[in-house]
């Protein structure tokens, strides 16, 4: 690496660092979220009258573990993308 690279990826580490906390912060709600339906779906099964709606609350916990990967891949399109149009 020539010292133009290096600049380059010091100049970018700044911008990669914002964008992979603003994913961070999505996965975090997601995961807090997914805790919530779980959660709260569990207590419901402790009543006969609540368990159709804590199981609702289990799949919608269940779809949501889908969005914590589906984050992960976006982040890493996004930061790469944004390292490739500024060594253009």
């Amino acid at each position: 690496m020539n010292s133009d690279s290096n600049q380059l990826v010091l100049n970018q580490a700044p911008k990669h660092i914002t964008i992979q906390r603003r994913y961070e912060v999505l996965g975090a709600i997601n995961d807090f979220l997914i805790a919530m339906w779980f959660l709260i779906g569990s207590f419901f099964f402790l009543t006969a009258s609540l368990v159709e709606s804590g199981t609702w609350l289990f799949v919608v916990g269940s779809a949501q573990l889908l969005i914590k990967p589906t984050l992960k891949l976006i982040s890493l399109v996004h930061v790469s993308r944004v390292y490739d149009s500024n060594n253009e």
